[in-house]
């Protein structure tokens, strides 16, 4: 147990039983076990009683409620997010009247059958005949082989509502070599990076985040200046760059 003001990490097994229902104050703060007690996480089901896909999260607790799901951030008292097939996690962070911060883990939740399909959107590679798949390094080419600016290299620019929408990119390759590296950066240096993503064939994925947003998007208070993923180490072929939701 570690307090930020209080951290807690929770390993919760998915019920479909109702909260406790406690008279709370606003003005104070809450315990975690309070928080606990009017916290639901679920899934919905299958025609077969399975687990599906969707993930239900819900919390009656008098508190500021942020949501975190495969990577993205909800700030509601009620959330879902439609997931692929497997084992997930899902963590809340409350925050009561008084300052008071609370986190929570919700861990092994099983997404057993696809209830509701995931809709795949393309940035780059839907027709592979017009956006065919490229080697990167590119061979002669530079750092930025894969920016994301529209140039004509390959990929186009990402519009506001793919960086403001925090999407997770899906960068679907092949070939790849064993020491694959891949860093993130804006194309200009002083704003930020992400380094070390190690890649491998198949799918690779990058969340964007508000910090990203705020550099990289053309408007609502971005600074355009474009995501660039740079090959630092080794070599592959990039077939598509997708989202899914």
């Amino acid at each position: 147990m570690k307090k930020i003001f209080l951290l807690f990490v929770a390993v919760c097994a998915i019920a479909a039983c109702d909260p406790t229902h406690e008279k709370i104050s606003n003005g104070g703060s809450i315990t975690l076990e309070e928080l606990l007690a009017k916290t639901t996480v679920t899934t919905d089901k299958a025609p077969n009683g399975k687990n599906g896909n969707v993930i239900m999260c819900k919390t009656s607790a008098p508190v500021n409620a942020i949501w975190e799901i495969g990577g993205k951030k909800f700030t509601s008292t009620v959330a879902q997010k439609k997931m692929r097939k497997g084992e997930h996690s899902v963590k809340l962070t409350a925050l009561c009247a008084d300052g008071t911060v609370l986190e929570t883990e919700f861990s092994g939740i099983q997404c057993e059958e696809i209830t509701d399909p995931l809709v795949r959107y393309y940035i780059y590679g839907e027709d592979p005949e017009k956006e065919p798949p490229f080697s990167v390094p590119i061979p002669g080419g530079d750092w930025q082989d894969m920016r994301f600016d529209g140039s004509g290299i390959h990929l186009p620019e990402l519009s506001d509502d793919v960086y403001w929408g925090f999407k997770t990119l899906i960068f679907d390759i092949s070939d790849a070599s064993d020491d694959v590296k891949v860093h993130f950066m804006s194309g200009w240096w002083d704003q930020f990076s992400v380094d070390d993503q190690q890649w491998k064939t198949g799918q690779n994925e990058f969340t964007l985040t508000e910090e990203i947003a705020k550099i990289c998007a053309s408007g609502n208070g971005g600074q355009g200046h474009q995501l660039n993923p740079w090959c630092q180490q080794g070599h592959f072929t990039l077939n598509s760059v997708y989202y899914e939701e």
